[in-house]
């Protein structure tokens, strides 16, 4: 067991940290006293973040009435929990290294995170969350798999042989995960998410979006869940887990809806996700 762990750790070490100045967003947006003007402060000391968010915030993603110009306006109109996590999400794609992509299929993984991401926010705002609560349901889905990039990256073999069995009918990803490594990609995603100070409810949804229905649930790990599933049921992108599970009885009972009810209420799931792509695009770049 330490052997497996050990190996974890130096998997997650290799991962790069975020930039200065996103580890300073996080730590301030941490603090219930963080005020508006220190959290613009912080970003507008990285010219280069600074741009890429103000691109993002004017994009069809967002689709704002009038053009915001500084990081000041764009606390204004979006909130400060939209803003932490709009640079939460960049510096995450931004970290992930491009050699991923010789043993998993970036755009199919970004995708995806970005279909259940989008998802995920969705039903939250079904459900009465507030617009800026509701980009944490996006953070949360948007890093759920990040796991499986570490495994990719940095235990190649172990995860080409997943990916191998993954494809067989009925073969759960992360059961695959278990049985091959001894660990899953929701173990070491949570890891890393330790290591890059991600918020205890991002942390989390991280950990647990495989084991929704098994202890204590919450509305985001339900949403979560639920956006999981449909999205692979609905084929965008891929992640290699093809395997759709059932909705749980906590999930079905949150919404008083099963999940093709779910996906009749996400009719604009297709053009959400299209918008979305500038996360990647912007995070990548």
């Amino acid at each position: 067991m330490t052997e497996l762990k050990n190996k974890l750790l130096t998997a997650v070490e290799k991962m790069p940290a975020f930039p200065q100045s996103v580890n300073q967003v996080l730590k301030l947006t941490g603090d219930i006293n963080c005020s508006q003007r220190d959290l613009v402060e912080v970003i507008k000391r990285d010219p280069v973040f600074t741009l890429k968010i103000l691109r993002l915030v004017n994009s069809a993603y967002f689709g704002l009435s009038r053009e915001i110009t500084s990081i000041n306006q764009a606390s204004v109109y979006l909130g400060l929990n939209t803003l932490k996590n709009v640079a939460l999400g960049l510096a995450a794609v931004g970290a992930i290294p491009k050699s991923a992509g010789k043993h998993l299929d970036m755009g199919g993984f970004w995708l995806h995170s970005l279909a259940v991401a989008t998802a995920t926010r969705m039903l939250g705002l079904k459900l009465g969350v507030s617009r800026d609560d509701a980009a944490d349901y996006f953070a949360a889905g948007l890093l759920h798999d990040v796991g499986k990039a570490v495994f990719a990256l940095y235990m190649p073999e172990e995860f080409e042989d997943v990916s191998g069995r993954a494809a067989e009918p009925g073969a759960a990803f992360y059961q695959c995960e278990q049985d091959v490594i001894g660990a899953n990609h929701a173990d070491i995603g949570a890891m890393l998410a330790k290591k890059w100070n991600l918020p205890v409810e991002l942390h989390d949804a991280i950990a647990r979006h495989h084991s929704v229905g098994s202890g204590e649930s919450s509305q985001l790990l339900d949403c979560l869940f639920a956006a999981n599933q449909i999205t692979k049921k609905l084929s965008f992108g891929a992640a290699g887990d093809f395997e759709i599970e059932p909705l749980p009885d906590s999930v079905r009972e949150r919404f008083f809806m099963d999940m093709e009810e779910l996906i009749e209420e996400l009719p604009t799931l297709d053009e959400e996700v299209e918008r979305a792509r500038i996360f990647i695009k912007l995070g990548e770049a």
